[in-house]
Order: structure tokens, then C-alpha cells, then sequence
């Protein structure tokens, strides 16, 4: 689909309908293998061109793209309350996120607008970096898949997180989340650990002035079931 992609000339303009196109393709006994590919599946991409744009925008040039996604088998991972499947690229810098329908139609609610608060920071942002949105349909059974950059450093190892919602009422992590090799603190544990994140003046106006733009964005967008991850 990437390659297909490349192709096609970039628009000068993204225009309305791009947002609510999608492209399809059906592969029949493309390197069978029974114990990793069915012998048959179809392949939607959603809004190809939004998301090629997208991808330009966070810096992410197509060839690379599709080294990470395709190169080889993704690695699962087992993330907080996410319903589906957590899915990591090979070299760790992208994330594929099991989604359902429904979320797929609230994509495509915000995408313009979330399209254009991308364009307005010009890529720099603390919200989800999107790149791209697929359904994959095997036996009938459709597959939706959302892919995102990943957050976590791909080169840092990352000792300690957390997920901020400047409140502490039922802001702790439970036991079950405490004991795991890599738990997700909460409100309370930054609170009762007196941790601190030291930035310089330039940093912290660069990073206030991000969340503010994204907060608004946030807001605009009637969104409320946000945090932080630090």
C-alpha cells in the first residue's frame, strides 16, 4: 500500500474527500504460509493521503516507515487497560494498537481537526503521533489497527513512568500494577516520592507552551479522558 502510495504524486492541498477516502486491496496466496499468513486476506487503508501527511509532518520519511512496520514480526506487548493487543515494531519505535469500529469512526470525527492542530504546531506536540490506520479482514473477521510513534525512547532505557492527572483521588496504582518488573506509578506515588523533573527556563516555556496548545486542542475537541505520561 506504501509502495502503491509512493507513486502518487503528494497534493499540493489535502482537500475534504481525502479525509473520508481509504484504499483496498486483496491478496490471494502472496508467500503462503500456512502457520504465518492465511492464504487469503484484503487490506484497507484509511485516508492514505491524511496520514502520509501526518507522517511528513512528525518527521517520518515512508521508506523508513514501512522498514519498522514490515521488516519483521511485531513484538506483543502487555500495557495497562488496553482491551487489545499492544503491538511494538522490531527496532521499538512504533506502536500498533488493536482498535474497534467504533473508535475507527471516532478517528475519522477528529482527524481534520487533529490534522490541523498538527499542521498549526508543526509536528511538535505531546499528543499521540498517528500514522496511520488499517483494517484487516482474514476469514470474514475484520482487524482494525491504529499506528502510532512510540513514546517510550527506543534508545533510553526507561526506569520509572508514570500516568499523571493532576488529581490524587483514586490516583494511586494498585498492587497488581506495583509489583511488575516496569509498573506505571500514579499521582500519588510522584506526590510521595517527592519526584522532581528538572528542566532549564528554555525547556520548561518550550514544554508549558506545548501542553497549553494541546489542552486547547483537547478542549476544542470535547475530550476529557486525558493524561500525562511522564
Amino acid at each position: 500500500s506504501i509502495n502503491d502510495l509512493s507513486q502518487v504524486p503528494v497534493p499540493v492541498m489535502l482537500l475534504p474527500d481525502d479525509f473520508k477516502a481509504s484504499t483496498k486491496i486483496k491478496v490471494i496466496n502472496h508467500f503462503f504460509n500456512k502457520e504465518n499468513l492465511p492464504g487469503q486476506f484484503k487490506f484497507k487503508e484509511y485516508c492514505p493521503q491524511v496520514f502520509r501527511n501526518l507522517r511528513e509532518r512528525f518527521g517520518i520519511e515512508d521508506q523508513d516507515y514501512q522498514v519498522s512496520l514490515a521488516r519483521s514480526a511485531l513484538l506483543k506487548e502487555n500495557e495497562g487497560k488496553f482491551v487489545g493487543p499492544l503491538l511494538t515494531s522490531y527496532d521499538h519505535t512504533l506502536v500498533v494498537k488493536e482498535i474497534s469500529s467504533e473508535e475507527v469512526e471516532e478517528m475519522h470525527t477528529i482527524l481534520s481537526e487533529y490534522h490541523q492542530h498538527i499542521v498549526t504546531c508543526h509536528g511538535s506536540t505531546l499528543l499521540p503521533q498517528f500514522l496511520a490506520m488499517y483494517r484487516v479482514t482474514v476469514e470474514s473477521e475484520d482487524t482494525y489497527l491504529l499506528v502510532m510513534r512510540n513514546m517510550f525512547s527506543h534508545r533510553l532505557p526507561v526506569h520509572r513512568k508514570y500516568n499523571l492527572k493532576g488529581s490524587l483521588l483514586s490516583r494511586e496504582a494498585s498492587f497488581k500494577e506495583k509489583v511488575k518488573e516496569l509498573p506505571t506509578h500514579k499521582d500519588a506515588e510522584l506526590m510521595n516520592n517527592m519526584q522532581k523533573v528538572y528542566l532549564s527556563d528554555d525547556e520548561k516555556g518550550k514544554m508549558m507552551e506545548k501542553l497549553s496548545r494541546d489542552l486547547e486542542f483537547l478542549i476544542q475537541m470535547r475530550i476529557m479522558d486525558y493524561s500525562l505520561l511522564l
